[in-house]
């Protein structure tokens, strides 16, 4: 059976790491593949790191209040790939207009800080499930 395999992404000048590095080690510990792409990102990368690595879903951290900008970002180019249909999940400072911004696009699981991890785990649990 093939691991579910997700990727970390930070896009643009959010330095902060520390919840997405956190997330990355906890997925790994329970056998996921995960592939951090590090900080400074474009949307167009995180396009195609997502295509070419072949991933289930893409996880967009980001500490600035900018997620809804960024994901409908990464969205486009996604659609500009033909690769839409991978899911995304955020992270990071949220606010309620942001999660239902985000909700509205199609971006599930936007989790704020202190999440627990078994929350975030099940959520793409249920993304990636047959």
């Amino acid at each position: 059976m093939r691991k579910t395999r997700v990727l970390m992404a930070k896009v643009g000048c959010d330095i902060h790491e520390r919840g997405a590095l956190t997330l990355v080690t906890s997925l790994r510990d329970t056998g996921m593949e995960v592939i951090y792409t590090g900080r400074y990102q474009t949307p167009e990368a995180v396009a195609h790191i997502a295509l070419t690595e072949d991933v289930d879903v893409i996880a967009l951290s980001d500490h600035t209040g900018s997620l809804p900008i960024i994901a409908q970002d990464v969205l486009n180019e996604l659609g500009k790939l033909d690769a839409a249909y991978i899911p995304i999940i955020a992270g990071g400072l949220l606010t309620p207009d942001d999660v239902r911004a985000l909700e509205d696009m199609g971006v599930t699981g936007n989790f704020g800080p202190g999440t627990p991890m078994d929350v975030i785990i099940a959520h793409i649990n249920t993304l990636v499930e047959p």
